[in-house]
């Protein structure tokens, strides 16, 4: 461990087998963490919690109580604290799900403990973790290769990614300009679904070229204002 700020790092541990948090506990102890709270489930932890945040929750990607990953990501979220996930690496559906909902990034039980507390680190900065194995795991789930846009989504789309104002999309297809920002706000809703969120008009056109939507472009050019 380097730094005074990562060495006072808080830490929480959400996993339904006890060997895991046990050896979870014992490493972020000795990288210099305070484990702040270590629990079965989410419901408990944000009991432990007592709406406080901790910098990083190490959340196990399938608990046992059958909630499901999204909710329990969006809850932790909630209390300010950041959300690693421990995940099982061929659960690529759910890390997908996990990621769409706001998780700063996975990290699978097959890596090194000195892997894990790393990956701790990182986000206890703030910071997201790009790893390979869940972006490859992604990378290889054809499902994950488009958001279901409908057809005047995808006109939406189209127009705006291509440089149009919301306001002249939304003349040239003869909709309000209200009812554009909707089919915007929705388009963007979609690819946040599936795990590629597109926040801002770059983003947009690197989604309509990755779908097909539109041709291959200069993507490092572009108006990236909405």
């Amino acid at each position: 461990m380097t730094g005074d700020t990562e060495a006072a790092a808080t830490v929480a541990i959400v996993d339904d087998h006890e060997a895991v948090r046990l050896g979870l506990r014992a490493a972020c102890r000795e990288a210099g963490y305070e484990v702040v709270a270590e629990t079965t489930d989410v419901p408990d932890l944000l009991a432990a919690l007592r709406g406080r945040a901790c910098d990083v929750v190490v959340l196990d990607l399938s608990l046992g109580d059958g909630s499901k990953v999204t909710d329990n990501v969006r809850a932790v979220l909630a209390t300010g604290s950041a959300v690693l996930v421990h995940s099982i690496a061929d659960r690529v559906a759910a890390v997908r799900e996990a990621l769409a909902a706001g998780a700063a990034g996975v990290i699978p039980k097959s890596s090194p403990m000195s892997s894990v507390i790393a990956a701790i680190a990182t986000v206890a900065r703030g910071e997201a973790l790009n790893n390979v194995e869940w972006a490859s795991a992604i990378e290889a789930d054809r499902d994950f290769a488009k958001a279901q846009l409908g057809r005047r989504e995808r006109d939406v789309l189209h127009l705006y990614a291509s440089g149009l104002p919301l306001k002249l999309v939304a003349m040239q297809l003869g909709i309000a300009h209200s009812t554009a920002r909707e089919y915007l706000d929705r388009i963007r809703a979609k690819y946040v679904e599936v795990g590629r969120p597109a926040p801002t008009k770059v983003d947009l056109l690197r989604r309509a070229v990755e779908d097909g939507i539109l041709p291959g472009l200069d993507l490092d050019g572009g108006d990236a204002r909405r």
